[in-house]
């Protein structure tokens, strides 16, 4: 050999190599392709646990209701859902540049209709938040279907301490009100019966549904530790017209004082006949909220006369409550049909400014809507000034500044049908 040494690579794999090496180290002859530039992220995002409601512009805020706006407690129903009307004409009928849309489900007063109508809202993506219901057994049943779908509901009217109770368990998580928990409206009526009118033994009737029953529980227990003795605790059926039978029974135990928080139908029978059955000439009678209206003296007549309803204290409600009664008769001819309308307003008020509070606007206009942020804003209401008092809302949903008077019906009440507006009595 000619002490030369020869490596065994054949020129082109070295030259190979030498191009790898060369474009490995960067040296320059060539250079590897630049990475494609990533993606601007978008300057917009909104997320929520649950879901979120988009708004394209030009498209509306719907809001449902759900109230007994048809059948015999219409007027229940339809006095909210006229509270819910002025509130929204309050707002110019738009929040947030967006035009307010109201749909009415009418449920009832029973769990049957309550879980249709909270099924049928349930159905409709676009709903942001419900109003309802009218009354407790619609709740029960209802409350949890439209929280399945992500929909929070504050009811104007809705009092039985049950679905506001720490025990309600997870399902009532998007459900409030701003009407007062029985636990007072009960109290109030036994220290009522106790110590106004001093009578010692009382009867009370309930229909099975979840505000009488609840209710007529809380009078009971107050009434009992007050010293007084309860001689019956009876219950009818709501569609139940004689009521003879149950009053007969309850005669026996020779009360003074018979408090039935039922509803207009029954209130309206029981009324007419108590005075019939011997021994119940001359006792007092009371009633409470759910038959406090112009037709409950259509379906009981002379005989309401001189008779008590526990009920929300309208002397009480703030300033602005005047203004609303002008509206109210501007609006729609009259005084209002029952008493929980301004609770609707309310209601209804506290939703607007939850809306106002979690919602935002994409630079392409489209607004956005959380529906767990929503529910959040609306638990956390504190110090809200509406017609009712000082909204603040605990824990379990109650918003409530409850106060609760008692009232008593005159001649002139049942002939003019219309409920009085002064209290009779109230506790503070």
């Amino acid at each position: 050999m000619n002490g030369v040494a020869r490596i065994g690579v054949p020129m082109k794999q070295l030259a190979c190599v030498v191009m790898v090496l060369i474009m490995v180290l960067g040296l320059g002859v060539a250079s590897a392709p630049a990475a494609s530039p990533a993606k601007p992220k978008s300057s917009f995002e909104y997320e929520d646990r649950i879901g979120v409601v988009k708004i394209k512009p030009g498209g509306p805020i719907h809001i449902a209701c759900w109230f007994a706006v048809a059948g015999s407690e219409a007027t229940l129903g339809i006095d909210s859902k006229r509270g819910v009307e002025i509130a929204i004409e309050d707002r110019g009928g738009k929040l947030l540049g967006f035009p307010i849309k109201l749909t009415v489900e009418d449920t009832g007063c029973n769990p049957e209709g309550g879980q249709a109508a909270a099924t049928k809202i349930a159905s409709d993506p676009t709903i942001v938040a419900a109003i309802g219901s009218t009354c407790s057994s619609e709740a029960r049943p209802g409350a949890p279907i439209l929280w399945r779908a992500g929909i929070v509901t504050v009811s104007p009217s809705n009092t039985a301490p049950e679905l506001t109770s720490p025990k309600r368990g997870p399902e009532y998580a998007g459900y409030l009100r701003t009407a007062h928990n029985d636990k007072v409206q009960g109290a109030v009526a036994a220290e009522f019966a106790r110590k106004k009118l001093a009578v010692k033994r009382t009867a009370t009737i309930h229909d099975g549904s979840p505000y009488s029953e609840q209710l007529q529980a809380v009078f009971v227990a107050t009434f009992k530790r007050l010293g007084g003795i309860i001689t019956s605790q009876e219950a009818v059926a709501p569609t139940d017209t004689d009521m003879r039978p149950v009053l007969t029974k309850i005669a026996t135990g020779r009360p003074e004082f018979i408090y039935y928080p039922v509803f207009i139908a029954v209130g309206g029978h029981i009324t007419r006949q108590v005075k019939e059955v011997a021994g119940l000439e001359r006792v007092y009678l009371m009633g409470a909220d759910g038959m406090f209206s112009p037709d409950f003296y259509k379906a009981a007549g002379e005989a309401a006369i001189g008779m008590f309803h526990s009920s929300p204290d309208f002397s009480a409600f703030a300033g602005g409550y005047r203004s609303f009664l002008e509206k109210h008769q501007k609006k729609y001819g009259g005084k209002p049909l029952s008493v929980f309308h301004a609770h609707a307003y309310d209601a209804t008020m506290i939703i607007f400014a939850a809306i106002e509070k979690v919602a935002k606007k994409a630079p392409d206009g489209t607004l956005y809507i959380g529906r767990q942020a929503l529910r959040d804003a609306l638990y956390a209401t504190k110090g809200f000034k509406g017609l009712t008092g000082t909204l603040t809302c605990d824990a379990y949903g109650d918003c409530a500044d409850p106060r609760i008077a008692v009232y008593q019906t005159t001649a002139d009440n049942v002939k003019k049908l219309v409920m009085p507006d002064k209290p009779f009595w109230k506790p503070y």
